[in-house]
């Protein structure tokens, strides 16, 4: 593979902003597909799945390039870690959204970037965090708490029904929390130098190994039916999603400044909530509306870029 630097990261030109909304759309309609799917594929086997055929699209791409993934460059441990928990916050996706709406899952898994704030900042190695990222942060949790709440005020009058929406809320928000914990593990080890097909390969893989070891322990080693709707939702997911989309997002981190590419990530919840509701016809109160919009708030000032002090005259 040819070793020319790459160019300086760079501030956003309208092909970055329209893919940077692409990839946004994509992820949002990820928590749809997923739900649209669990009656055919189980939730963990789907995972498994979705982890393993992406693995191997990675690898073939890494090979294709010269990019090698095996080499010993003392990454195995955090790799490990980082598929772990990968792993970790799909069983949390996929076992939520048999419980809440995609809607609502989609709000609470995007709390992500707010735990990746404070990830970074009590283990990141000098990440401090500012005023008006810490006022994100609040405005997040406040609007975790409101959404939660609308969930026993707003959801089904029976109470198993309660909790299991509940439920699924709180897997909504663990995922959220594992998605950043990878986030931090990445950032603060040798991953870091890491290629992006590599830091990848490792999250796919080593997930895949655990959740198709976890589905056939949990007797879900199987396939409800095979309809064309879960054969392309499962492609969806794999090649789309896990394989295109990620190794996207990888090459645009590496060109533009990441700043400037982290505040989009506030445009995916909403579409997840405009997906969900066009096409499962889920319905939200004022009251989730009013907590999606506090969650919002929250992504938007944790990622606000810093300002650089003006220049002495």
């Amino acid at each position: 593979m040819s070793t020319t630097t790459l160019p300086a990261r760079r501030a956003l030109d309208s092909f970055a902003i329209l893919l940077m909304i692409g990839l946004c759309a994509i992820w949002g309609l990820q928590q749809v597909v997923i739900k649209t799917t669990n009656a055919a594929l189980p939730p963990v086997f789907q995972a498994g799945l979705r982890s393993a055929i992406a693995a191997v699209l990675v690898w073939g791409w890494a090979r294709s390039r010269g990019t090698p993934l095996f080499r010993n460059d003392g990454t195995l441990g955090a790799g490990l870690l980082a598929g772990v928990l990968f792993a970790a916050e799909f069983v949390c996706i996929f076992f939520g959204l048999t419980l809440t709406s995609a809607s609502r899952m989609a709000v609470f898994l995007y709390t992500a970037p707010c735990f990746t704030a404070l990830g970074l900042h009590w283990f990141g190695g000098g990440e401090r965090m500012r005023r008006i990222q810490w006022l994100g942060i609040v405005a997040a949790f406040v609007g975790i708490g409101l959404a939660f709440a609308d969930g026993f005020l707003h959801g089904p009058a029976a109470r198993g029904s309660m909790l299991a929406g509940a439920a699924g809320d709180a897997l909504g928000v663990l995922a959220g929390i594992a998605w950043a914990a990878t986030t931090v593990v990445v950032r603060g080890s040798r991953l870091a130098h890491s290629s992006a097909s590599k830091t990848l390969f490792y999250q796919l893989a080593v997930s895949a190994v655990v959740l198709l070891a976890l589905a056939l322990a949990l007797g879900q080693a199987r396939v409800e039916a095979v309809t064309p709707l879960a054969l392309a939702s499962l492609a969806y997911q794999a090649v789309v999603v896990a394989f295109v989309s990620y190794l996207l997002w990888f090459w645009l981190l590496r060109r533009y400044i990441a700043s400037r590419l982290s505040v989009f990530s506030f445009l995916t919840p909403l579409f997840g909530v405009t997906f969900g509701v066009l096409l499962l016809g889920e319905s939200f109160s004022p009251r989730f509306l009013a907590a999606g919009v506090l969650v919002l708030t929250g992504i938007a000032l944790v990622n606000a870029p810093a300002q650089r002090p003006s220049p002495r005259a």
